[in-house]
């Protein structure tokens, strides 16, 4: 027996919390990929002109595309991700000079801001999933 298909995303809509959550995470991801860009290539970068470090913003812009079509996997891994980005901003918050010291603490906000987003909305969607039928067990 197969299980029946899951609801599609347009069959029912969104409870405002799903959407508040993925707009904020999407927001603060966007947020973070942008500042990165920037901060790297433009605004204080380590090396006059900018450097390679401009593409440690990778990672996130894959995950902007599975926030976006929101998948749960890529809610609960960004979470995690989200950290390495954290320990930067406040590394370089700390060590850096002049403007490195304040897109240092910018990076750390939208780090909290992601953290939070996405832990709210993992936890929400799991509290209010449809519950699943045990398996028979042939006798």
């Amino acid at each position: 027996m197969t299980a029946p298909p899951a609801p599609s995303a347009s069959s029912a809509p969104l409870p405002p919390v799903v959407l508040w959550t993925r707009a904020l995470a999407v927001g603060s991801l966007a947020g973070l990929i942008v500042l990165g860009v920037a901060w790297e290539l433009w605004l204080a970068p380590l090396r006059p002109g900018g450097t390679w470090l401009a593409l440690k913003v990778l990672p996130l812009a894959f995950a902007l595309a599975g926030l976006l079509r929101h998948r749960m996997y890529t809610y609960r891994w960004v979470s995690l991700l989200v950290w390495l980005y954290f320990i930067e901003g406040v590394v370089r918050a700390g060590s850096d000079r002049g403007p490195g010291t304040v897109l240092g603490l910018v990076e750390v906000l939208l780090c909290l801001v992601l953290f939070t987003a996405c832990g709210l909305h993992v936890r929400w969607r799991l509290g209010h999933a449809a519950p699943v039928e045990p398996a028979k067990e042939a006798a």
